[in-house]
């Protein structure tokens, strides 16, 4: 079983090592367009701190965060609302996402491991709430180091990512309206360190295989499949990676390749919002 603590741990690592990455910029490096249609660096940020705020909201007052949702004008428009919400002056806007992540890291510390706090359309435990905030500044940290036209480099943090994606692979499709596969899929990636990481029965005749990296960037649509190294057996294997989506809420629209068929760059390729987790 994981542990709450080794997670929280890796939940801070994964903020810092985003926070690192736009601490230096100048504030009109903040206004530069990411992937996400309409989305800058400042919004891959407020929307991260938009976003712990409402997970605190579910950690310590479940009737606020039900009143929030219900609240809102447009439920269909809720991220993007409460991104703009939190925009701010870079320093001012880094100093809440420093103040509310560390806010809502205390309060999970502090759950019962058996509690049940809501989400939107599931409910979650402290560690799954731990792991889908892990995997949403990792997305969100790809589109701001896509932004900035750099690599980061991978850990071993990338597990709780992948991870994720394995558990929701009946969602993904339950969201597009696809009945639940009988068959199982076993998924083995190679681990930044070299190593492998196997998740599901070892004698699925469906399979997928390949670089981390590349499997969590497809569970959480910053790429699509063509743009990647997975190698695929099966349909069920097949089918779920073109829906595969580790985040809550409706269905991700994913993201066109990179590369099409006539060799030139789509410009369809930053029409995507940003995870709805």
């Amino acid at each position: 079983m994981v542990d709450l603590t080794d997670l929280l741990g890796d939940l801070a690592e994964e903020s810092e090592a985003l926070e690192a990455l736009v601490r230096p910029l100048p504030p009109a490096d903040w206004s530069r367009p990411t992937p996400a249609a309409g989305w800058t660096i400042a919004h891959q940020i407020a929307h991260l701190a938009w976003t712990d705020h409402v997970a605190l909201l579910a950690g310590t007052d479940a009737g606020a965060f039900f009143a929030s949702v219900n609240a809102a004008p447009d439920p269909a428009r809720l991220v993007e609302a409460g991104t703009r919400e939190f925009l701010a002056p870079p320093a001012e806007l880094l100093a809440r996402w420093r103040t509310g992540r560390a806010s809502l890291a205390a309060v999970l510390a502090a759950c019962p491991p058996e509690e049940k706090l809501p989400w939107y359309g599931t409910r979650m435990s402290p560690t799954s709430m731990v792991t889908a905030r892990i995997m949403e500044t990792w997305a969100h940290g790809e589109d701001v180091a896509d932004a900035l036209d750099v690599r980061r480099p991978d850990t071993d943090r990338l597990r709780h990512v992948a991870h994720l994606g394995v558990r929701t692979l009946g969602h993904s499709f339950a969201t597009h309206g696809r009945p639940m596969p009988a068959a199982p899929v076993r998924v083995e990636l190679t681990a930044p360190g070299g190593e492998t990481w196997s998740f599901g029965p070892a004698d699925a005749t469906d399979r997928v295989t390949g670089p981390a990296r590349d499997f969590c960037l497809l569970v959480t649509q910053r790429r699509h499949r063509a743009d990647l190294a997975l190698r695929v057996i099966g349909p069920v294997a097949d089918e779920w990676l073109d829906v595969a989506q580790a985040f809550a809420g409706p269905p991700g629209a994913g993201r066109p390749p990179l590369n099409p068929p006539s060799g030139r760059p789509s410009t369809a390729a930053r029409q995507t919002p940003g995870v709805r987790a």
